[in-house]
């Protein structure tokens, strides 16, 4: 007698016998919408697939966000299908759902060109709408390992054989088959609205001395208009692009000659640095911190008992003289701890907090590497708290009002905010682990922060909690992390005389509230397209004489607003005065100060404002009062 599998629905009860697809269940279900996959027990399965055990399923619709990562992984296979049919030959590596679209990576001896790219994403329409059934097989690993060398795909049988078990999943649509675990669309029809983005390089598992893949971006919606909202959204951010502006605004500078993740600040984006951690130093002396020095590198040894050298693999190679190994350091915290430890601490003086805006280096690949937001050598905001128990809530609430502050000024104002809790390897005691993810929580709640948990993603030193800010086009950026720190303490002995004269181990938290110096600074300049807030400006005013013989009340003013520490430009080129405005504009400069006849008579100027145009002639002594109190009061917006 075959074995029959209960399946429940709802309310609805159904028997299938044992292997078959778990799609017969809806001939059986009143639905007026057919469902393209199964939920059941927090994963996704496919339509077909087979009924091995008592389930509970609920269904998933077309357009259902958890639905959205299978669309664009079957994209992916779409696109595998259609380069290796306009490209025989060409082996085929790894293709998952990545945030917002898919990608799948290719051996091929020649660059993919863009009239590739049209030609392969004509393919795949061609294929989506023959509608070709997706199914899934399950195989043994000798038949898949078989079945992949006779197709010359040599990447995929190194794949099955790491990661393969007895038996293998794949999946296949037409001629084309790939080792995946799923799950799938029902068929390529429904893969409607998609669309290929770029080609880059990429290593094979990463892997810097394996071969070099090209890898094929894409991405995909359910619906047309979701589409073309996010093709909108990415030219959108193509002009924000800080790399784009940063050269175009004279910000920084990089360089092969550098080297790469190396970063120079230029004039105009060193002065919006300097603005930058000057007002992080004055709120930071608000909030009771004191400052730290520490060096660039340090003994070896010092990184081995801070354990770096065993968990944390983004460490340069170390320098060697005079017998000793030394170490350029990637994070500050060991040198903090040097500090505390300089003399023997009482309950009395803690809390301890310190700063530094400390710069680390830490060895990322080549093929990772992003301007300014991602580097191998930058500049953290970076602090460390040593407190008591009873200290560690308040402490906490206040770091995250400190974060809040800066990030407030900076025009962020909207986060996500994510709890990370202890993780299943861990150091420190279970009792303290409670204690510090209770304290986290309830510095959360007292803020009035929304926040979610995410399970088991502390580090394993401690919990932590992220701070997500939302830019100008709803785009996340990581900034602010507060993490408490079991680990460390233990490792140094770290300890304070309590008040009963008993030695205790203090709490320890890390804190960095913008990041980096280098990343925040990208993240700025995305956030505001360029047109830096009056206060941020690298040039607040730029004064335009109308002819040679404006010039000499030109410099009257440029030397008038330099006596009140603001920042100004004066082109005294001989060029017309539109041509003089439109450079201006370009370069974002804020206010714009024309002065001709009639400005010299008045004693005045003709301001313009940029993206406001024209604003009529002000009188200097109030455009001067009104300027300083729009930096004063860090305005976001610079109205007359």
């Amino acid at each position: 007698m075959e074995e029959l599998i209960r399946i429940k629905i709802e309310e609805s009860i159904f028997f299938l016998k044992k292997g078959a697809p778990l799609s017969e269940v809806l001939t059986g279900l009143p639905i007026s919408e057919s469902p393209i996959l199964f939920r059941s027990d927090h994963l996704l399965l496919d339509l077909s697939y087979p009924a091995d055990k008592e389930r509970e399923l609920s269904l998933v619709f077309a357009g259902d966000p958890e639905a959205l990562e299978t669309l664009r992984h079957s994209a992916s296979h779409l696109l595998a299908q259609a380069v290796t049919e306009l490209f025989p030959g060409v082996q085929v590596g790894i293709g998952p759902a990545i945030e917002n679209g898919f990608y799948y990576d290719f051996l091929r001896d020649n660059p993919f060109t863009p009239e590739d790219l049209i030609a392969i994403e004509k393919r795949m329409r061609e294929i989506a709408e023959q509608d070709i059934p997706i199914q899934r097989l399950v195989l043994s690993k000798e038949e898949a390992i078989r079945i992949f060398k006779e197709r010359g795909q040599e990447l995929k049988v190194e794949l099955i054989q790491e990661k393969g078990g007895s038996e293998v999943t794949c999946y296949q649509q037409g001629d084309f088959i790939d080792f995946c675990l799923g799950p799938h669309l029902p068929s390529t029809g429904y893969l409607k609205f998609f669309k290929l983005l770029s080609v880059s390089g990429a290593y094979w598992k990463g892997d810097e001395k394996g071969p070099q893949l090209q890898r094929i971006y894409g991405t995909a919606f359910f619906t047309e208009k979701e589409l073309e909202d996010y093709l909108n959204f990415l030219e959108e951010a193509k002009k924000r692009d800080h790399r784009r502006l940063g050269q175009e605004l004279d910000l920084y500078t990089t360089s092969d000659d550098l080297g790469g993740g190396l970063v120079i600040w230029n004039p105009k984006g060193a002065i919006i640095r300097h603005l930058i951690e000057n007002f992080w130093k004055e709120e930071h002396l608000k909030d009771g911190y004191d400052f730290i020095y520490s060096p660039h590198i340090a003994k070896l040894d010092l990184w081995k008992r801070s354990g770096h050298t065993e968990f944390y693999d983004a460490m340069f190679p170390p320098l060697e003289f005079e017998g000793f190994k030394y170490q350029l350091k990637p994070m500050n915290c060991p040198f903090h701890i040097i500090a505390y430890k300089s003399r023997q601490r009482s309950y009395r003086e803690l809390p301890l907090r310190w700063a530094e805006l400390g710069t680390v280096y830490r060895y990322e690949r080549s093929g990772v590497l992003h301007g300014l937001l991602r580097v191998r050598g930058f500049t953290q905001d970076d602090a460390h708290i040593f407190c008591r128990g009873e200290q560690l809530e308040d402490e906490i609430k206040g770091v995250i009002q400190l974060a809040t502050r800066l990030l407030k000024a900076f025009g962020f104002e909207k986060y996500q905010v994510y709890l990370a809790t202890r993780p299943d390897k861990y150091v420190g005691k279970l009792e303290d682990w409670d204690k510090a993810e209770k304290a986290l929580e309830e510095a959360l709640k007292s803020s009035g922060l929304t926040y979610q948990i995410d399970e088991g993603e502390g580090v394993f030193y401690g919990p932590k909690i992220d701070i997500k800010i939302k830019d100008a086009i709803g785009r996340l950026w990581q900034c602010t992390t507060i993490q408490l720190d079991f680990n460390l303490p233990e490792r140094f002995d770290l300890t304070y005389v309590s008040q009963d004269g008993t030695f205790e181990r203090p709490f320890m938290i890390h804190r960095a509230l913008l990041g980096s110096m280098e990343r925040f600074f990208g993240v700025l300049i995305e956030h505001y397209k360029g047109n830096f807030p009056l206060w941020l400006a690298p040039v607040q005013i730029a004064i335009l004489p109308i002819a040679e013989r404006h010039e000499a009340y030109a410099r009257e003013l440029q030397s008038r607003f330099r006596a009140e520490a603001l920042r100004v430009s004066l082109d005294d080129s001989r060029e017309k005065i539109n041509k003089k405005i439109r450079e201006a504009e370009m370069q974002k400069v804020p206010l714009i100060a024309i002065v001709g006849d009639k400005e010299m008579s008045n004693q005045s100027l003709s301001l313009r404002i940029h993206g406001q145009g024209d604003q009529g002639q002000v009188e200097i002594e109030s455009f001067i009062s009104k300027i300083k109190k729009l930096i004063e009061d860090k305005s976001l917006e610079t109205k007359f």
